[in-house]
């Protein structure tokens, strides 16, 4: 069963995706998807040559996996980090 989303929690699944830090378990863990569904959304919502320098970016990314991190990395989101309003990934 395919999940439906609003152009907001697809902007924001994109947003986690293209952050390095943000492993796919935070995107699991919000919205249900796995990271093969995560894929898809980024192969189907964006440019081919945007989704192709983003996969080659993250394929085997220690960030992107919880399981690759180190010890003591145990949140999602940078405490410094800031709120982005607004998707500035290209997307079609």
């Amino acid at each position: 069963m395919k999940k439906e989303f609003s152009e907001r929690e697809l902007d924001r699944i994109i947003e986690m995706a293209w952050e390095d830090r943000t492993p796919f378990e935070a995107i699991t863990f919000q919205f249900g998807i796995s990271e093969q569904e995560t894929i898809e959304i980024m192969r189907r919502e964006m440019k081919p040559s945007s989704f192709r320098m983003w996969r080659k970016r993250v394929q085997g990314r220690k960030t992107k996996h919880s399981k690759l991190r180190g010890n003591g990395i145990d949140r999602f989101k940078c405490s410094r980090q800031r709120h982005i309003s607004g998707n500035k990934v290209s997307k079609r």
